[in-house]
This record gives structure tokens, sequence and C-alpha cells, in this order.
């Protein structure tokens, strides 16, 4: 099969995907209802592209839900099961423009750290204005060992290389399988890293579950990275009970592409509030630093205790960084666990059609957890270390106070002449 060939049967792919959903029982007055609201319904051809591909790919429906590209692979009569097939692992990412081709771009995908040669379904005429150096945001997938590009989003010069990295580093804490997707050999770091800091979590805690407060989580999931930060530490006081439970909103956790990296550096110390945090390793899935955890515990022991519970499981289930392993665990834990949430919600959900209501994803997925994902990540350890390197230290004598730039190492003696290492001292400032 010519390459001529390739995208011809592709586009013809992609007008039975438009026919099926405008004329499908499940999806036709979905569709309306979201160009609806989108105030598109009249939108021209180029518009009605835009609006498409985003909803094809990412509108779920049913139960379980289902992605629109899972139900049109499901559908009969389809002309070319092979490509239906194909568009079910396209992947959704912020790309470099490295090269400009007569028929395509070379691009560098910064979520899974891989270049790609990207044959594109339309005329180049179409992406006039996109130079080498710039970012797309863009959907691509695999056929037949050839990579296809089937949508642009958005576009950032290169003079916005921190927002396009800012805008990847969401996207993986929102899918953290784009780290590894179609990467093999950063999935395999990734398992092996997790295996590794099981065996040292248990070997520390004797548990694989640490639950504590925001006062002391940072320490806890440091102590892993560093040994030293045990010494001095008390455990038993760390692990002390809350008097009360309670859930609720907390600012430093609603964050956005532009605020996510700051709100890691301050870590959960930073936050004003008063909450507990359950630190948990799963042997399989990797570290979960997990805001109310024992709140959410305590509704399945005496829901009496907590206030706003209702909000604490909305928050639980809807949370897409809280996996269907989290809730497993909790299950197990307490027999009570599926009557008190039908209690809650005043539904009749069994454990599995709960997960299929509310985490759909993680059936379609192996992932990881985001903070171990996030380890592996060479954009977020960039932009973390950029942040770093850019901190002002102040001189103890304030008569000779000067500014360094210099990028100084985490375990290197602190500038401001303390005598301890930088991530002890003025780093965590």
């Amino acid at each position: 099969m010519t390459v001529i060939d390739k995208l011809n049967d592709i586009n013809g792919v992609i007008k039975e995907l438009f026919e099926f959903v405008i004329n499908d029982e499940t999806t036709k007055s979905d569709f309306q209802e979201y160009l609806t609201t989108l105030g598109a319904v009249n939108a021209t051809p180029a518009q009605m592209e835009k609006i498409f591909v985003p909803y094809v790919f990412e509108r779920n429906l049913g139960t379980p839900m289902k992605s629109v590209i899972e139900l049109f692979n499901e559908s009969k009569n389809l002309s070319n099961p092979e490509i239906a097939k194909s568009l079910l692992s396209a992947q959704y990412s912020v790309f470099r423009v490295v090269k400009i081709l007569k028929n395509g771009f070379e691009l560098f995908n910064l979520t899974n750290e891989k270049n790609y040669t990207v044959l594109s379904l339309t005329k180049m005429t179409a992406f006039r204005g996109i130079g080498t150096g710039e970012f797309i945001v863009a959907r691509i997938f695999k056929f037949r060992d050839e990579y296809f590009l089937i949508g642009i989003d958005n576009m950032l010069p290169p003079s916005r290389i921190k927002d396009a990295m800012r805008y990847a580093i969401m996207k993986i804490v929102q899918t953290p399988w784009l780290v590894y997707q179609d990467n093999e050999e950063k999935e395999s770091e990734i398992k092996k890293d997790i295996e590794s800091m099981y065996k040292k979590f248990i070997n520390t805690f004797g548990t694989d579950e640490f639950i504590t407060t925001n006062r002391y989580a940072d320490t806890v999931i440091g102590i892993l990275n560093d040994e030293d930060s045990l010494d001095g530490f008390d455990m038993e006081k760390a692990q002390k009970p809350l008097e009360q439970y309670k859930f609720f909103k907390i600012k430093e956790l609603e964050n956005g592409y532009d605020n996510f990296i700051e709100n890691s550096l301050g870590g959960f110390s930073s936050h004003n509030e008063l909450y507990d945090v359950g630190v948990i390793f799963d042997k399989e899935l990797g570290l979960y630093s997990i805001p109310f955890y024992k709140t959410f515990c305590m509704i399945f022991e005496d829901d009496s205790k907590v206030e706003n519970s209702k909000d604490c499981l909305g928050y639980f289930l809807n949370n897409d960084g809280i996996s269907d392993k989290i809730l497993k665990r909790v299950a197990d834990k307490y027999p009570n666990f599926m009557k008190k949430i039908n209690e809650i919600l005043g539904e009749n959900h069994t454990f599995e059609s709960l997960i299929d209501t509310y985490k759909p994803q993680f059936k379609k997925h192996k992932i990881y957890s985001s903070t171990s994902v996030l380890y592996h990540s060479s954009i977020f350890s960039s932009s973390i270390e950029s942040i770093e390197s850019s901190v002002e230290f102040n001189s103890h004598n304030e008569a000779n106070s000067t500014i360094t730039t210099k990028k100084v190492g985490r375990n290197e003696p602190c500038p401001c002449g303390s005598g301890k290492k930088y991530k002890h001292c003025c780093m965590k400032q």
C-alpha cells in the first residue's frame, strides 16, 4: 500500500466516522447538544473539523463510559477496521516542530520524549505560518509503521517555551500514561523505579500506607529520596490522629497549568489549613499522596464524625488522580463500603459499576501514579531546576547582601552560609 493509498483510506474512514456521529442513535443528539453548547450549530466545514476531532476522541457516553471513537469501532460494517482500530491509540500531546517536510513534519513529543515523522492528512498549505521551533498541541496516530497528523488544536511560538512546558506538565498530571505511551523504554524505567522504591518504603515505614497530616507529608515523602531526613523524625507524632475530620476545598490543590510547578515546590506544608494526608505506595502503580485519605476512610467507620462527607466522596470519585486501586484498597478494608456509598449517592452501584461510571480510564490504560511518572519526566525536572536555580539568596549579613543566579546542587552547601545542605535550607523557601 502506497502512502497515497493510506492517506485516501484514512480520510475515507474519517468521513465514515463523521457519518456515524451524525446518524448513530447514541451520538447524534449528543453531538447536536455539543454544537449548541459551543454555539457552533452553523459552523463552517473548517470550524466543524476543529470541533469534530476533539469530540470523537474525548467525548464519553453511556455506561460503562466509552469515547465516541470506541463506539465507532464497535459499530458494524466498517470499511477498514484496521484503520479504525489504529485511531484508538492516537497520541494527544505537545510537540516541538523540528523540521517541516514536503508532506508533513518532524516532531518532538514533549511528554514521552520521542521524535516522530508524521504525514499530514491534508495539504501542507493548511499549515502556513507554522515554523521550525514552534510548539503545537496536536493529535497523531500510527498506522502500519507510519504516523499521521489528525489535527492541530493550538500553536505557540518558540519564545513561549515555558508555557509549552507547563501545558505539557499539566497534560502529564491529568493523563500520566502520556509519558510512557509508545515508549516501552520509559515504562520499563518507571516499573524498575517503583519496584525499588516500594521495597524502600516498606523497609522504612513497615507498611505501604502512612497516614499523617500536611505538616509532615513532605518529610515522609522526602525520606524516600534522602534517608538523612529520617534523623530526628518522630513517626509517632507524625501519625497522631486529628481531633476532627472535615473535608474542605484547598486552593493550593486547585492547580492550573500556570501554577502547578510552584505549588509542587511549596509542598503540602505550605498550606495554611490542617488536614490528613495518606502517603500510600502501591506495589504496582507507585507512590500516591492523597489529601483527606483518612477523612474518606472515616466515612465508612462513622460518617457522623466526618464533616462534608458527601463532598469528600465526590472528591474521591471525580478526581482522576485517585485511581481505582485506591478505592479498591478502601473497599477491602470496609465491608460496608458500597452500602455507604450507595446510601450517600442515592444510587445502586456494585463496585464494578462504580468504577465503570467514575474511573473508566483505569480500565483502558495502566496508569502509574502521577508522582511516580513525574519523577521520570525530563520537562518536569527541567522546570523544577530552572525555578530552583533562579532563587535569590540573601546573605546573613544584610550590609553585604548579594544575589546569586548560579545553579546550586540539592546536596551542596547552601549559599546562605547556614552550613546546611541547600535542599534542607533556602531551597525550601
